[in-house]
C-alpha cells in the first residue's frame, strides 16, 4: 500500500477530528491547502469530493475515506 507524503498525512490527520471526516481547505498557518496535495489524495482514494461550494467553485471540498483513516491510523 502507498503512504502519504508528510504534507498529505498532516492533511487527512485533520480529517480524523472533524464532524463526517471533513478535510480542511486552509492549513494550520491560513494557507490553502496545495491543490496537488487534495488531488493526489483523491487519486489514492485516501479523500473524496464530498461538498460543492458555490461561492468558490474551484475549490474541492472533501471528506476523509475508510482507506485513508487506515493508512494515517485512525479507526475506519
Amino acid at each position: 500500500m502507498a503512504k502519504p507524503t508528510p504534507s498529505q498525512r498532516r492533511w487527512l490527520e485533520r480529517g480524523l477530528i472533524q464532524p463526517g471526516g471533513k478535510l480542511p481547505l486552509f492549513d494550520g498557518e491560513g494557507q490553502q491547502v496545495s491543490g496537488r496535495t487534495v488531488k493526489a489524495c483523491v487519486k489514492a482514494g485516501w479523500a473524496e469530493p464530498w461538498r460543492h461550494n458555490p461561492i468558490k467553485p474551484d475549490w474541492l471540498i472533501c471528506r476523509i475515506t475508510d482507506e485513508g483513516r487506515s493508512v494515517v491510523g485512525g479507526a475506519g
